[in-house]
């Protein structure tokens, strides 16, 4: 009898404990001894003495158990829902979190995207909101110009009129906060690493004083040699570098000429049959083609640009870079770059900051007198565009896809479209099943043609197709302000493709309620979307990003 009893008290016990309700072993004790003295008769027959205590025996992970639900019962639930705009928005509200909270260093957020790499997540999705409407590198200078009541425009710079006059004509009256760093330190003379977010003004910000420069020193060098060289990774940043250079130029006569591969090596000697142009805004190989041959010659070189600087020093550019690098002689100081004899302005931008700068640069200047300029902005989300995160299969991408182009055109009030893919196949695929659906188009990708690529991305900055198919030749520095949706069909490899391919919206100039839509299928893109949802919630920067130039390490040589 006495087994019996003593089963059934655990087993309640046990029982209490699955279902949450605390209990203590003082009661079991107790309740045990009660039925002990009931039945006192038939413990005397089998020897026991009432008085002695029963015993009860508790394995270790029960109490640990017990203790963990005290302590969590005891401590009050973290509210990351407040009053007001909400941040993070999820299909499961319990997990939204408003503008106004900010999850701690150490404290460690439930994500919406924790258990997406299994089956049963398809179908759920969470919305980063935009909590800003005007674009932090135009907000900055609102924020100053009201403080200081005074407004800045780019006559404090010193720049010529003329080019004041021209970018007036053009609607540009103010520069952005890149602008107002950058330009005093290249007219000194500074080599410049700028590193700012996608859509702030990079290309101006080196153009006007590399233009006000040549227009300076016009009659003091007449030479018909190439006095500024500008380096892209595609042919069609290049045609857009060079459109942006020929306006400038115009007041002043000087030349501005392209030079991309694709062409063959005739053409690229035609470029320079005639006449060297004042700038040329070339890609890494059909330059190199052109060295190789002697058709440039880099003795009169005032400036060297490298734009898009993440993408030219990766290790697929930064052979050829480094080969052309060792034709200019680059300044290490900004005396050098003045009077007679003087040396090449090194000048370096980028949305993210380059990795292995350092490795190639110590072979031609001293890396102490860079000059590094990044934006505080530099590697975080941008807080005035929406991004929406979708879990769906690959089978149903193509649907979701439709659905959303049809809104924007529909609901939305219409706009253009970037729709990216990973690889080349991808887009023509794409592209043969939107056209049954009856969905106008255009495509983009590195494995077309030269001649055909030439006015593809054209044709869409004029408004003559609404959705580009492309790969990411279409996300590095290109001037999107048409653009008002963005879709990740495959979504990106790294943080850095997925800050360039969003910064296609809200940009300086461009179209408003900007929106970045990305889908996601594979386990490996889950990762990159805790990333992403971890560094929304914590304001912080994408993490693994480059923030400094890295001295190249001391080659070590073994000896016997």
């Amino acid at each position: 009898m006495q087994t019996l009893k003593v089963d059934w008290v655990a087993s309640a016990a046990l029982k209490a404990l699955g279902s949450g309700r605390l209990f203590y072993p003082e009661l079991i004790t107790a309740s045990l001894g009660h039925h002990f003295s009931v039945r006192q008769s038939r413990f005397c027959q089998t020897g026991l003495n009432p008085e002695d205590t029963v015993v009860i025996r508790i394995p270790r992970y029960l109490t640990k158990r017990v203790d963990n639900v005290k302590q969590t019962r005891g401590k009050s639930q973290i509210r990351t829902v407040k009053a007001g705009t909400l941040l993070i928005q999820s299909r499961n509200s319990s997990l939204n979190q408003s503008a106004g909270y900010i999850v701690g260093k150490f404290e460690q957020p439930v994500l919406c995207s924790k258990g997406w790499k299994h089956n049963k997540s398809v179908g759920d999705y969470f919305t980063i909101n935009s909590t800003k409407e005007v674009p932090p590198f135009i907000a900055a200078i609102q924020k100053e110009d009201t403080e200081q009541k005074a407004s800045k425009t780019f006559q404090n710079f010193q720049i010529c009129k003329e080019l004041v006059e021209t970018l007036e004509r053009n609607g540009i009256t103010h520069p952005t906060v890149v602008q107002l760093q950058t330009i005093p330190k290249v007219m000194r003379g500074h080599n410049i690493l700028c590193a700012a977010e996608t859509g702030s003004g990079k290309t101006l910000s080196y153009l006007l004083p590399v233009v006000h420069r040549l227009q300076a020193n016009m009659q003091a060098e007449n030479t018909d040699r190439i006095r500024a060289l500008v380096l892209v990774p595609s042919r069609e940043l290049a045609e857009q570098v060079a459109a942006v250079s020929r306006t400038l130029c115009a007041p002043f006569g000087l030349r501005t000429r392209t030079v991309g591969g694709g062409r063959g090596v005739g053409h690229i000697k035609m470029v320079f049959k005639k006449y060297h142009p004042d700038i040329l805004v070339a890609t890494p190989g059909a330059l190199v083609k052109a060295l190789h041959r002697n058709c440039l010659d880099f003795s009169e070189l005032n400036f060297l640009v490298v734009d898009e600087a993440d993408t030219m020093f990766d290790p697929s550019f930064s052979g050829l870079l480094e080969e052309i690098l060792s034709h200019a002689n680059i300044a290490s100081d900004p005396r050098e770059t003045y009077g007679l004899g003087h040396k090449a302005q090194l000048l370096m931008v980028g949305a993210t900051f380059p990795d292995g700068v350092g490795e190639v640069l110590s072979k031609v200047t001293d890396l102490g007198r860079i000059v590094t300029i990044k934006s505080k902005m530099l590697h975080f989300l941008m807080p005035h565009v929406k991004q929406t995160f979708l879990k769906v299969k690959g089978a149903s991408k193509i649907l979701e896809l439709y659905q959303a182009l049809n809104k924007l055109q529909h609901e939305n009030g219409g706009g253009a479209a970037l729709v990216f893919c990973n690889k080349s196949s991808t887009v023509n695929w794409l592209g043969y099943s939107l056209e049954e659906m009856g969905v106008k188009h255009t495509r983009l990708q590195g494995e077309m043609p030269a001649v055909v690529r030439a006015g593809i991305f054209h044709s869409f900055q004029k408004g003559t197709v609404n959705v580009l198919i492309c790969t990411d030749i279409a996300s590095r520095g290109l001037d999107t302000t048409r653009v008002r949706f963005v879709v990740n069909y495959d979504f990106p490899e790294s943080h850095t493709d997925y800050i360039h391919r969003a910064g296609r919206v809200g940009r300086a100039g461009g179209m408003e309620d900007g929106e970045v839509l990305s889908f996601v299928t594979h386990p490996w893109d889950v990762e990159l979307v805790q990333n992403i949802e971890t560094a929304a919630r914590r304001r912080t920067s994408l993490p693994g990003m480059k923030s400094d130039i890295q001295e190249p390490k001391a080659n070590v040589v073994n000896t016997e």
